[in-house]
C-alpha cells in the first residue's frame, strides 16, 4: 500500500531500514540457537532434533527480521515526511515538511563500519513527538536529500518548506 500523494507532490525518497540495521538481530537469532542446539544436545535429543530445532529458530529469526524490515517503510516527498510501520495492524507518522526546524544523523562506531545510520527530524511538535528514520543506509544523503526539498542549501532567508524564489 503506498502513500497517496497530492497532485504535483513528487516523492525524494523512499525506503526501509537497511537490511544490514538489523544484522545484530539475526546474530542474536543465530546465537539463541546455538544455544539451544547445545542444549538439547546435552540433554540427549538426537542429532535429527537438534538440526531441526536449530533450523527452525534460524528460520523464525531470518522471517522476523526480514518482515520487520520490510514493514517499515520511511517516505520523503517535497510536502511531508512519512513513516509506516505494520503489514497486519498498522502504524503512520506524518507530517509537514514546513514543520521540520532541524535534520540530524548520528551513527555509532557500528554504524559508521555497517554505513548505516539514524536520521532524527525535529519538528514544531517539540520532543514529545520522535520522528526518527531509524538504521537507513547512507543517512547524510538523506539529510541532503531533505536540504534540497526544503531549500536549505539554498542561499536566502528561505527556512524549511518555504518555496524559493526562481533562479536568476
Amino acid at each position: 500500500m503506498g502513500l497517496n500523494l497530492s497532485p504535483g507532490e513528487r516523492v525524494i525518497f523512499q525506503g526501509h531500514p537497511s537490511w544490514r540495521a538489523i544484522l545484530g538481530f539475526y546474530l542474536k537469532g543465530i546465537l539463541v540457537a546455538a544455544i539451544l542446539g547445545v542444549l538439547f544436545k546435552l540433554f540427549g535429543s538426537s542429532s535429527g532434533t537438534v538440526f531441526l530445532v536449530v533450523l527452525v529458530v534460524v528460520g523464525l529469526t531470518v522471517l522476523i527480521g526480514f518482515v520487520k524490515r520490510v514493514a517499515t517503510t520511511y517516505t520523503i516527498t517535497d510536502r511531508r515526511l512519512n513513516i509506516r510501520r505494520g503489514i497486519v495492524s498498522r502504524e503512520v507518522q506524518e507530517t509537514r515538511l514546513e514543520r521540520v526546524q532541524n535534520v540530524n544523523y548520528k551513527q555509532s562506531i557500528y554504524q559508521r563500519i555497517m554505513q548505516i545510520g539514524d536520521v532524527d527530524f525535529d519538528t514544531a511538535a517539540g520532543d514529545d513527538y520522535n520522528f526518527v528514520f531509524y538504521g537507513v543506509a547512507d543517512p547524510g544523503d538523506v539529510v541532503h536529500r531533505v536540504d534540497q526539498a526544503t531549500g536549505v542549501g539554498a542561499a536566502g532567508t528561505h527556512g524549511l518548506g518555504e518555496p524559493q524564489p526562481p533562479a536568476s
